[in-house]
């Protein structure tokens, strides 16, 4: 269900999200988020994500009424011209479409058991950077991952440019947000997952040595110092792309794209055999 909203007041309360768009933690502290562009916000409205309005110009309308008309929720749609926009927003938007939206609630490790088998998780260390984050979610949707596990030290996948760069992917995968992760992965491996570190300054193991058939968790930390020490320690494994010419890592989303790619190659292989794990 929706309502056509005109904009004639620039102050009006409903549209401050999208004044202050540049506030993205004060929107995640008031646990919304806006999605921004033509493909991110129509995976909103095809998403199970409760949204509050959409903001776009007037050639996007016929399009998208009959994704609103679908929607459970009373969604205001809100229509103007891109100048329009523009002056409300404070800057240009390519394509002039935006939309609102409550956070989605974070589950449980607990939630994390009862995914098909084998499991497949991503747990992020100290990636502070929000579209490296939306990146990583983007790749681990793609590539076949199940949930998220946000470390105390890492970005929320929320905040807005996190959603922007995830290319909505975020609306497909479940997360969870630690309060210490070495604990978090303790309690997984309780679970049966195997905790895989993915850090460039180990010659212990390179990535295709590792069984990712079974329950994992593929851990990524940051550019520069990577993972903590501690949350080394409390995986299973550190394993290793092997690097040249002097390069000593990826990008953490190019990291993450990799590895996910040899997980599914290794359980493409499980399938095609007819095993199970």
């Amino acid at each position: 269900m929706f309502q056509t909203q005109s904009i004639t007041d620039f102050a009006d309360p409903r549209l401050a999200p999208f004044r202050s768009m540049r506030a993205q933690f004060d929107h995640l502290h008031d646990g919304v988020f806006v999605a921004e562009g033509e493909k991110v916000v129509r995976r909103l409205l095809e998403s199970s994500c409760e949204i509050v309005s959409v903001l776009l110009p007037p050639k996007w309308q016929a399009e998208y009424e009959p994704l609103l008309a679908v929607r459970p929720e009373n969604i205001e749609l809100f229509v103007a011209d891109r100048e329009v926009l523009t002056k409300l927003t404070g800057f240009s938007t390519y394509q002039g479409l935006l939309g609102l939206a409550r956070v989605t609630a974070p589950v449980t490790l607990a939630d994390l058991n009862r995914l098909p088998e084998p499991r497949l998780l991503v747990a992020l260390d100290g990636l502070t950077n929000a579209e490296n984050v939306g990146t990583v979610v983007r790749n681990l949707v793609a590539l076949g991952g199940q949930a998220l596990v946000v470390g105390e030290t890492s970005a929320h996948p929320y905040l807005r440019r996190a959603v922007r760069s995830s290319m909505g992917g975020i609306f497909k995968v479940p997360y969870t947000v630690s309060s210490g992760l070495v604990e978090s992965l303790a309690e997984l491996r309780s679970s049966g997952v195997r905790c895989v570190a993915a850090h460039p300054h180990t010659e212990q193991r390179w990535l295709w040595d590792v069984d990712f058939t079974r329950p994992t968790c593929l851990v990524l930390g940051a550019e520069g110092e990577g993972i903590r020490p501690e949350v080394l320690s409390a995986c299973d494994e550190v394993v290793a792309l092997p690097m040249s010419n002097g390069v000593d890592s990826l990008n953490v989303a190019n990291a993450a794209a990799v590895f996910l790619a040899e997980v599914q190659r290794q359980r493409g292989k499980l399938r095609a055999e007819g095993k199970t794990s």
